[in-house]
């Protein structure tokens, strides 16, 4: 892939190519801020080899951080799931991956099944500005969201019904928490994909998607998922 100098001072105009990194999200992200590891640090640096650049990790513990981060201009690129909310403000390629979230209930709960969460009475906990409160937001009729830092806590701490979150460390939570089950079936897949502003140029926006394209059809992201222990996620299909 040949990059134009256009695109490298577009992308990276510091001489530095500077990723969001959301490690709030475990199956994506690992590490710590001054360690991170994951699928989505080993994009970034495959993107930061292509233009030529260093790269610097900006990390935070929440997927709304990492947004803000790009809108106001402390990131040139993002790890986030493609939303209508978010692309008035953010170019995304294709997704790279795709992850399931799920509900977790209490064991004694009547509700057995995704379709039976949209009702009066029932609150949904959900951390505060992810893929799934926005989803969870445009869709429910009936049921009432409740923000926290976490869905699972939030969840938990007000005794509410349903706790909404990613299904590994949804599943985890259950787990260390034996009043808690999972409902199996995911409400929704969640397509990450890689995101910059919407005032780069087509040709680095274009740079971005080839790039992500070429990384799912060589094997990268299968690769980069296995190693990091992460084979809950799925490599996004084609574009």
């Amino acid at each position: 892939m040949i990059v134009s100098g256009e695109v490298v001072q577009d992308l990276a105009p510091g001489g530095v190519l500077r990723a969001s990194i959301n490690l709030g999200n475990p199956v994506l992200a690992q590490g710590t801020p001054d360690a991170p590891s994951g699928v989505t640090v080993d994009i970034a640096r495959e993107a930061g080899a292509r233009l030529g650049v260093p790269v610097e990790f900006v990390c935070f513990d929440a997927a709304r951080k990492s947004f803000e981060a790009l809108t106001s201009g402390q990131a040139d690129i993002c790890f986030l799931a493609v939303e209508p909310a978010r692309a008035s403000e953010v170019a995304f390629t294709a997704p790279y991956a795709v992850i399931e979230a799920v509900f977790a209930v209490p064991v004694d709960s009547p509700i057995t099944g995704v379709g039976e969460v949209d009702r009066p009475g029932v609150r949904v906990g959900v951390k505060r500005g992810s893929a799934y409160d926005l989803f969870l937001s445009r869709t429910l009729e009936h049921a009432e969201i409740v923000r926290g830092e976490e869905g699972a806590v939030v969840f938990r701490t007000d005794g509410l019904e349903v706790g909404a979150g990613i299904r590994q460390p949804m599943t985890a939570f259950a787990a260390a928490h034996p009043g808690v089950r999972v409902i199996d079936e995911a409400f929704m897949e969640i397509k990450q994909a890689v995101g910059t502003s919407r005032e780069r140029r087509p040709e680095t926006v274009q740079f971005l998607r080839d790039l992500v394209e070429e990384l799912k059809a060589c094997g990268f992201v299968a690769e980069s998922l296995r190693r990091s222990g992460r084979l809950d996620a799925a490599v996004a299909p084609a574009a």
